[in-house]
């Protein structure tokens, strides 16, 4: 099928895992792996991957701070296809669900698929809990998106050096005039992580919420109620979040692969978010930032009005870059063709399901 899957990696040993799923996508899909790992790992992959699938290192001009969006935009720019899906190492696509993201581009600019777990260690279903929650306020952020090239590259790229990254592609999407969809029934499966990488996200989850001011506020506020209220203040929240839960797990097909006990793991969640947003906070005040790999990322996300500026300006220049070009074909005689589609409408557009 017409798409390109991009696969940004950088991994201390190699991943002979991969191997076997990538080989599998590669008669399938267009399959860009883009490896910042250190060159004997970077040899092994290549080794193990095959010559099916395209296996390159980050490009130099690439390089940024959060080190997924440089392989991102390598791949982005490497790829062959217009529709373009983005994927964590631990994210498995079936062919059904390859097909329904590119019937999702034909239409939209950018859709944000969901994820599930496909085996449950204590905090894979711990985490659930948040994907349900999150079900219900909007859709969950998963490990993987898809998005139509050419809105990506008239848009810029976008920011690498904020902490909630997908967050970043998606309004920036916005900010050029895309269109951006949810599919709360294309539900991708996910590996979990190992205890120590669970462990060590914590805070640098509940970072992610500084974009979103409204939702870290609630997060910070549930310490303190259930502080002031006790066992009865606890019991409502720990209630309220199992339904909410409950309501996100049924929604669009969810209890298909989300167990019936899962909603029950949310309250722990929900508890656990809520010292984690004040961890946040204060590495926001002591550190100007959080801790990631061997730096300090200040910036969740980019504010969408100074998102909005940036995007204008960038695509002024290209348009402005494009000029002397244009100008040349006309004055050789020759006829640019126009696209088959006029471009996305100037309004975003937020869908949850798709037949």
């Amino acid at each position: 099928m017409p798409l390109s899957y991009v696969l940004p990696i950088r991994t201390a040993a190699p991943r002979a895992d991969l191997a076997l799923y990538l080989r599998w996508l590669a008669e399938r899909v267009e399959v860009i792996v883009v490896d910042g790992s250190d060159p004997d790992v970077f040899d092994a992959h290549r080794a193990a991957f095959g010559p099916g699938v395209r296996h390159v290192p980050v490009d130099p001009v690439r390089v940024t701070p959060m080190g997924k969006v440089g392989g991102v935009m390598t791949g982005v720019a490497l790829a062959s296809n217009d529709h373009v899906l983005i994927a964590d190492d631990d994210v498995v696509y079936t062919e059904a669900e390859l097909e329904r993201v590119d019937r999702w581009l034909d239409d939209v600019d950018v859709i944000r698929p969901q994820n599930w777990f496909d085996s449950l260690p204590w905090h894979a279903r711990w985490d659930t809990g948040r994907i349900l929650l999150n079900r219900m306020t909007g859709g969950d952020w998963p490990g993987t998106l898809g998005v139509r090239r050419s809105t990506f590259l008239r848009a810029g790229g976008y920011a690498g050096d904020v902490l909630f990254e997908n967050l970043e592609l998606v309004r920036t999407i916005e900010a050029a005039g895309g269109r951006s969809a949810v599919d709360l029934a294309l539900l991708v499966r996910r590996r979990p992580p190992e205890t120590p990488q669970f462990l060590d996200q914590r805070v640098r989850q509940a970072y992610d919420e500084l974009a979103r001011p409204g939702r870290l506020l609630v997060f910070l506020a549930v310490l303190p109620f259930v502080m002031m209220t006790g066992r009865r203040g606890a019991a409502a929240v720990a209630t309220g979040t199992v339904l909410a839960a409950e309501m996100g797990r049924r929604r669009s097909g969810g209890r298909r692969v989300f167990p019936p006990t899962s909603a029950l793991w949310a309250p722990l969640w929900v508890a656990e978010r809520s010292v984690t947003s004040w961890l946040a906070l204060g590495s926001r005040v002591r550190l100007g930032g959080v801790r990631y790999r061997d730096g300090i990322l200040r910036r969740a996300a980019t504010p969408k009005r100074e998102l909005r500026q940036r995007v204008a300006a960038a695509m002024a220049e290209a348009s402005r870059s494009a000029a002397p070009s244009a100008k040349a074909r006309k004055s050789d005689g020759s006829v640019s063709s126009s696209s088959s589609r006029s471009g996305p409408p100037s309004a975003p557009m937020t869908t949850s399901t798709r037949a």
